[in-house]
């Protein structure tokens, strides 16, 4: 009797997903619990484990989009192979053995390794033989019982044009222009979005699309905080167990500045404004998957080493696409940093149902006027995007404002005022 294995429920807000990777084969003997796929939502990567022993029978095909419930594979009753030994070392003995009933096969040169998958494309391999214009009829599978893969579709060459001695001349033909000399390769690659991907987009035109989304700019002095980070930074790092970065100052400077100003850190829900009184502050994380926002609960109750470890944390599990549903679910608030990517100035797009979020961008030396004298400062420029229909300019201007005060002043953090 088989079992079957179907996409099991990982979120409320989640309704399908896509099979990333086979971990197990088809015809693959496996234990129970051990991991046999990876399912990938527009949040996470999740591991597929197997609900009983048995042999692996798949039924989905790697870059498919199942919906929750959807089945995946099955699992057949059998028993784990000896040690050693080899489940199909008697497949050609009994091919060899000749019956007296049987009917000859079709003549054919490969008629031992024809299978119900030779000639069949995966679903990615179709899509690129369809912009091709290959029949795949007239491509040689080389995955698994003969199946057409991503990367036979890939280098399938497209089908070639008549000869020039069947065409007709033209005595009035003029020679094309000529649009100058192509050297080099000029290969095209298609790949398949992923769910996190469509996802992300499907998210960023949305909100372009239902907010006023407007972006007010202001520039910070970053010296009197690199001052205090060179002077403390080996303290701290020995005390703490880790290194005093920018994040933690903005990460404070943002929770003083929201319980002044409230709005920016509130939320549409249908027709009601809905006020926080905690912030919990999303960061924006670019994974090797596409761009996550972990949540850092109650930043406002951290202090500098606690968020700095917080970040750290979930920075760290963000590149190992080891986030939780809980980890990305939630936040009123968030920053960014194209800094670290060497962004001068951008305008980030608001993380909704969010109303604000922050930008932080590169430091760069620039001459600025002090007291009537010019001087040589690191300066980073700042973003503050926000939906117009909850926050005013004058309270995302002035919640800017404010952030520049407590960043300049960095004894401020910490005497709140």
């Amino acid at each position: 009797m088989s079992l079957e294995i179907k996409v099991p429920t990982v979120g409320e807000s989640i309704s399908e997903v896509t099979l990333s990777q086979w971990i197990k084969q088809d015809g693959d003997y496996v234990e129970m619990d051990e991991t046999i796929a990876e399912l990938e939502s527009d949040k996470a990567t999740f591991e597929l484990p197997a609900e009983k022993a048995g042999i692996l029978r798949t039924v989905a095909q790697e870059g498919d989009t199942l919906e929750i419930g959807a089945v995946v594979a099955t699992i057949e009753e059998g028993e784990a192979p000896a040690s050693g030994s080899d489940t199909k070392a008697d497949e050609p003995e009994n091919a060899a053995t000749p019956q007296a009933d049987s009917k000859p096969a079709p003549p054919t040169d490969n008629s031992s390794s024809i299978s119900y998958a030779t000639g069949i494309a995966s679903p990615a391999a179709a899509k690129i033989l369809r912009e091709k214009g290959i029949d795949p009829a007239a491509v040689k599978g080389t995955g698994k019982d003969g199946r057409i893969t991503k990367e036979d579709a890939e280098q399938a060459s497209a089908p070639q044009t008549k000869p020039a001695a069947e065409t007709k001349p033209t005595a009035a033909a003029a020679p094309p222009p000529s649009t100058g000399a192509i050297s080099g390769p000029r290969n095209e690659r298609h790949e398949k979005m992923s769910s996190l991907r469509r996802t992300i987009a499907r998210r960023l035109v949305t909100v372009k699309n239902e907010t006023a989304m407007l972006t007010t700019f202001n520039e910070v002095n970053m010296k009197p905080i690199m001052d205090l980070r060179a002077k403390y930074k080996e303290t701290f790092k020995e005390k703490f167990g880790i290194g005093l970065g920018f994040m933690s100052f903005f990460a404070k400077a943002v929770c003083t500045a929201l319980k002044e100003w409230p709005s920016v850190n509130a939320k549409i829900v249908e027709d009601e404004i809905v006020y926080h009184d905690f912030v919990d502050i999303s960061i924006a994380v670019s994974a090797p998957k596409g761009l996550v926002v972990p949540v850092i609960r109650n930043t406002e109750s951290l202090s500098l080493h606690e968020i700095e470890k917080a970040v750290a944390e979930l920075a760290s599990k963000a590149r190992e696409n080891k986030l939780t549903i809980e980890e990305m679910t939630g936040g009123t608030f968030t920053i960014t940093n194209g800094g670290v990517f060497g962004s001068l100035m951008s305008t980030p797009i608001i993380n909704a149902p969010q109303s604000a979020i922050l930008g932080m961008h590169n430091i760069v030396e620039r001459p600025v006027a002090e007291n009537g004298q010019v001087v040589i400062r690191p300066m980073m420029y700042v973003a503050l995007s926000y939906d117009h229909r909850i926050i005013d300019g004058r309270e995302s201007v002035s919640f800017l404002v404010r952030v520049k005060q407590l960043l300049e002043d960095p004894a401020r953090l910490l005497l709140e005022v």
